[in-house]
């Protein structure tokens, strides 16, 4: 029966103008004479498979088709007996073709053009380093409001139920500390540091932006951010930062609600050069994102704002001459998508290797937004997103989800992204938005308020079996497409529940010796079969678990699970196991 991993090519997405080729075969006893493939978007079309041959009792339909037209198409086949009558084939949960009416329908993605990911980003692993909290290795002033602990290793600020969270602790990690700890990274197989938020701003997560050509005081200064990339590109490493453009903060040179710049800010005035970046009611309320008065909602339309960002010395030529290799853009469904198109065609023109991950929770190549669907990956956006399905599929199987379910979930997002894509994707099991990946895995029982969610530490019990789980959770990070990413501290067996709670310092000289080990071998894998890594996939499930193949032209790596023991193979060679 036709399966898209063997019997379509290219497998997954394709682009306009470029030849699909499809086999479709079909038991000989069916008796069926003709076979068609159906197209459908805006328009249905309809193109016979010819008879090809027969061979193990089995006959082969053959053809090939390309697309004129870009989008989200989705296609069925139909056999034609020699009666005339029909026989209709849908898509499987894994993916592929069962006989049958009315079933699901296989997705094609059709690019607008055929385009290439930066190549230097899929080699190595990412490391997302919450800037304020992975290391401290000066003391720089603290001219905040709000508390700098004296504990690096005190529970982080939370906010009591009701009420409003004002990020105002501070660790004070800074550029000096994480370039202290290089060559730890380096052993990790870490190529690419993704550092959250790094611009002035008056809280500790920094997605506040007070000033985007600034780096934040507490944080370094930029003769030390050039220091930083300098010594990671010695290491064969690149730094990207998260690009919060949907946003700024009211605490900002643009917005500046609390008169602590020295701007005559856009709350302050109607007359303020910044008024129309912003969206005023008659009252001086404004919009914000999601309501939180902190972040006023930018006007992306405003020639200002667009000049800031996208201009000459503006914040992307700024940041690319002081050696940033790419963004990782904060909340991207919120931005117009004109903006993202302006925004990601002025990252590449200033540099072409540069990489663009968006922030998408959901299938990125479906995403609707505020009514829209979103063209990431029609060759003119994004590079890759952070791959939430993955996350979901992974952390689910692993505490005892069905195979077939994670099968179902990852299945889709193989066939619906451009390879370029999904080898740019951030495989990731966690975040800083989301429940410490350990503490989700532990089946620990969520305390009901956030006081004891946040003095919660897991039993020896709920550790050792978190621990186990993030080792098959990672296993498969690391060996499914796309590129992973490391939140800091996991490799650590840092815990906690959600945000600011997952946002702990990363406990230097406290870590879990063994899990760190763990990290450093899957790292090493990566890096010793580079090519495989960059194969196709196929993921299928077993009696006892999932089974996840990827090919190269020269290699097979085929990883097994069964419950939390696993075993991966590149060609006959046992290359890791688990249990």
């Amino acid at each position: 029966m036709y399966n898209p991993t063997i019997h379509k090519k290219p497998y997954g997405a394709t682009a306009v103008g470029k030849e699909t080729k499809i086999i479709f075969p079909l038991d000989s006893v069916l008796g069926v004479k003709r076979v068609f493939i159906v197209l459908r978007k805006d328009e249905i079309l309809r193109y016979e498979l010819p008879y090809a041959y027969s061979k193990d009792g089995q006959d082969f339909f053959v053809g090939s088709f390309a697309l004129r037209t870009d989008g989200i198409w989705h296609y069925r086949f139909e056999g034609e007996f020699s009666d005339g009558s029909l026989a209709f084939f849908g898509r499987d949960y894994d993916g592929t073709a069962i006989r049958g009416d009315w079933l699901p329908e296989w997705q094609l993605t059709v690019s607008k053009y055929d385009y290439k990911t930066p190549d230097w980003f899929k080699n190595g692993i990412i490391y997302h380093i919450f800037a304020d909290r992975f290391c401290k290795d000066e003391d720089r002033p603290f001219l905040k409001t709000g508390r700098l602990h004296d504990d690096w290793y005190d529970i982080p600020d939370f906010a009591r139920e009701g009420v409003d969270y004002k990020a105002d602790d501070f660790f004070g990690g800074n550029v000096k500390g994480i370039e202290s700890k290089l060559d730890y990274l380096q052993s990790l197989g870490v190529g690419c540091i993704y550092l959250s938020p790094i611009f002035s701003s008056s809280s500790n997560h920094r997605y506040d932006t007070g000033d985007y050509l600034k780096v934040d005081d507490l944080f370094g200064d930029e003769d030390q951010l050039k220091d930083l990339i300098s010594e990671c590109g010695k290491r064969g490493m690149s730094v990207i930062l998260d690009g919060v453009f949907n946003h700024t903060g009211a605490d900002s040179i643009y917005f500046n609600k609390f008169g602590r710049y020295d701007s005559v800010g856009a709350y302050q005035s109607e007359n303020s050069p910044y008024r129309d970046w912003y969206y005023f009611n008659p009252d001086n309320t404004y919009h914000s994102w999601w309501g939180s008065t902190v972040v006023p909602t930018v006007n992306k339309s405003a020639e200002g704002y667009r000049d800031l960002i996208l201009g000459k010395d503006g914040v992307i030529e700024k940041w690319a001459k002081v050696g940033v290799k790419g963004w990782r853009l904060d909340v991207v469904d919120e931005l117009p998508i004109d903006f993202t198109y302006a925004l990601c065609k002025k990252i590449k023109s200033v540099d072409e290797n540069a990489v663009i991950v968006g922030e998408v929770w959901e299938d990125a190549s479906t995403k609707v937004s505020y009514g829209e669907w979103r063209p990431y990956f029609m060759g003119e956006q994004l590079d890759g997103v952070m791959n939430y399905p993955f996350k979901e599929a992974i952390c689910d199987f692993v505490t005892g989800g069905s195979a077939r379910d994670f099968v179902t979930s990852v299945s889709h997002i193989l066939e619906n992204y451009p390879k370029e894509s999904l080898d740019a994707c951030m495989t990731l099991i966690d975040s800083h938005d989301t429940v410490r990946a350990i503490t989700r895995l532990s089946g620990a029982v969520t305390p009901p308020t956030k006081e004891e969610r946040a003095r919660y530490r897991l039993s020896t019990a709920e550790y050792t079996l978190g621990a186990s789980r993030l080792k098959l959770a990672s296993l498969l990070q690391y060996v499914l497409p796309g590129v992973p990413c490391l939140f800091y501290g996991d490799e650590a067996g840092v815990q906690g529940f959600e945000d600011p709670l997952n946002r702990g310092t990363y406990p230097w000289g406290k870590e879990d010796g063994e899990l760190v080990e763990h990290y450093r071998k899957l790292g090493a894998m990566r890096k010793e079969y580079p090519s495989v890594f960059l194969g196709e996939t196929t993921v299928c499930a077993t009696d006892d678990g999932i089974t996840v193949e990827r090919r190269s032209e020269s290699q097979t790596l085929r990883m097994t699970t069964d419950g939390l023991s696993a075993t991966v193979y590149v060609d006959d060679e046992l290359v890791f196991r688990l249990g």
